[in-house]
C-alpha cells in the first residue's frame, strides 16, 4: 500500500508539472518574447475582423490572388496533416496532372514543384520565391497591374526568420502576400 500511495503521489506531480504548470510558464514566456506568435499571429483587416493566421495557410482561388501549396486536408486547420500517400500512388500523380493543367503551361516551362506537392502539415503558409515570380504574370494580368508594380511585394514578404542560420532557403507568405496586394492602389478605370 505503502508502494501504491508513493506512485500515485509521482502521478499526480507528474501530471500537475507537465500539464499545469509547464505550459503555463511557456505561455507566459512566449508571450513575453514573441507575443504576436503567442497569440496565433492573427492578421485582422480594416475593420479589426479576423481573416486569417500568418501561421496557417488558406485557400485562394480568385486569379487576382498568388496560390498557396496545395492542401491533403482542404486548408483545414483543425485536421492537419499529410495525405500519407505514396509520392508515386496513382492519386498524387493525377493530383499534380490536375493542377499543371490549370496553369496553361508553355511548351518547355517548367513549375516549381511547391504548387504541385502538399507540405507534411497540409496548412505550409508560405511558397518559395520562385513559385510567387511563376504566378506573377496570372496577378497582374488580372489585376490589370504591370508586374513591376507586384514584384516589389514578392521581396517585402520574404521570410527567412531562423532559416538562414540552419542554410535555408527564404520563402514568402501567401497570405501576407495577398494582403499587400489588396492594399495596391486600384490602376485608372477599374
Amino acid at each position: 500500500m505503502k508502494d501504491l500511495m508513493a506512485s500515485l503521489r509521482l502521478v499526480i506531480l507528474s501530471i500537475v508539472l507537465c500539464c499545469v504548470i509547464y505550459p503555463a510558464a511557456m505561455l507566459m514566456f512566449a508571450r513575453l518574447v514573441v507575443p504576436w506568435r503567442a497569440e496565433g499571429s492573427l492578421l485582422t483587416d480594416a475593420q479589426g475582423r479576423v481573416i486569417g493566421s500568418a501561421l496557417i495557410s488558406q485557400s485562394f482561388s480568385k486569379p487576382q490572388y498568388f496560390q498557396p501549396r496545395p492542401s491533403a486536408v482542404k486548408y483545414d486547420a483543425s485536421a492537419a496533416g499529410g495525405s500519407n500517400l505514396s509520392p508515386t500512388h496513382p492519386a498524387i500523380t493525377d493530383q499534380a496532372k490536375e493542377i499543371i493543367g490549370r496553369y496553361g503551361l508553355a511548351e518547355g516551362q517548367r513549375i516549381p514543384a511547391d504548387l504541385v506537392t502538399a507540405s507534411g502539415s497540409g496548412l505550409d503558409p508560405h511558397i518559395s520565391p520562385a513559385a510567387a515570380r511563376f504566378q506573377l504574370a496570372r496577378v497582374a494580368a488580372a489585376r490589370g497591374v504591370p508586374a513591376s508594380a507586384i514584384e516589389p511585394l514578392i521581396k517585402r514578404n520574404l521570410d527567412s526568420a531562423g532559416l538562414r542560420m540552419f542554410g535555408g532557403e527564404p520563402v514568402v507568405n501567401v497570405l501576407m502576400l495577398n494582403l499587400a496586394l489588396d492594399r495596391l492602389p486600384s490602376p485608372p478605370g477599374q
